[in-house]
């Protein structure tokens, strides 16, 4: 079996590409400086090069904010890219693992959102997002689509580093009416790994289990790290951000459980895991 890994040097895509070798798997990471995945043709050129059996489609362009002014490249990224890339999975034959995002549902009411809820993105990287989903939907039907949320690992800025890095301070103000679930990179690379042994092809979600509000994230990462810091629940309304945050990020693992895979731990544990490794990232 041959894997190839886009945003390899990315949070996700990293432990991913570690994962596979920890698991004997042949694998090729690729980032930007192998190919630009809006370049149809480089693409296309790539994967009939290395010829892998699955694609593990981590690249994106994730940051929020920015997308709203920085539009096109984000489209060009998360619609077009993820169109090249299933464009010349089904060339070849090769299965494609998309991993999308929290952001694609609108974020209403206070129940997990089905694989099959209505979706409806507030902001222009969620419908980016969204749009890469349909791409993929249109062209093949050996494809994954993982929707994940709230991810932290060694690699990469993430919110565990941010307020690690802002408890010097001993106040924060972290907004606590967004709900959804910590997503720990190691603990989802093995799903994935799990999934593409498989031809259980489907859209799941997959996140650490427990449900918290960003403020109750914060005030456990202190707990956990040993730090007296105070955190100041505020409204999303006090704290405005240039792309509109779901309030309810809560996924329902049904599909998971549907198709026998095994739900990852609670979040609380995976933290723990995190700070016990001093968030080095392994090379």
């Amino acid at each position: 079996m041959k894997i190839m890994v886009t945003g390899a040097a990315g949070q996700l895509g990293h432990d991913v590409t570690a994962e596979l070798s920890r698991r004997g798997i042949e694998k090729l990471g690729v980032d930007l400086a192998d190919f630009d995945i809006t370049d149809s043709a480089a693409v296309l050129s790539a994967i009939f090069a290395y010829r892998p059996d699955t694609v593990i489609h981590c690249a994106a362009y994730t940051a929020v904010d920015k997308a709203e002014d920085n539009r096109e490249l984000c489209r060009a990224i998360n619609v077009d890219g993820t169109r090249n890339i299933a464009a010349a999975c089904k060339q070849i034959g090769a299965a494609l693992m998309y991993i999308s995002t929290d952001y694609v549902f609108g974020g209403e009411g206070d129940l997990p959102f089905e694989t099959g809820s209505p979706r409806g993105a507030q902001s222009f990287y969620g419908l980016t997002k969204q749009q890469g989903e349909d791409e993929i939907t249109a062209l093949i039907s050996n494809y994954f689509i993982v929707r994940i949320s709230w991810v932290f690992g060694r690699c990469g800025a993430n919110f565990v580093k941010t307020m690690l890095r802002l408890a010097e301070k001993g106040e924060v103000n972290v907004v606590c009416d967004q709900i959804g679930s910590p997503t720990y990179t190691p603990d989802l690379s093995a799903l994935l790994c799990d999934m593409i042994v498989t031809e259980q092809y489907g859209v799941y979600h997959a996140t650490n289990e427990g449900f918290c509000s960003w403020a109750e994230f914060a005030e456990e990462i202190f707990r956990r790290a040993g730090k007296t810091v105070k955190v100041n629940h505020i409204a999303s309304e006090d704290y405005l951000t240039r792309a509109v945050r779901p309030k309810n990020s809560r996924l329902s693992k049904k599909s998971l459980d549907a198709a026998g895979f095994k739900r990852l731990r609670p979040w609380q544990e995976a933290l723990a895991h995190y700070l016990a490794a001093n968030a080095v990232c392994e090379p």
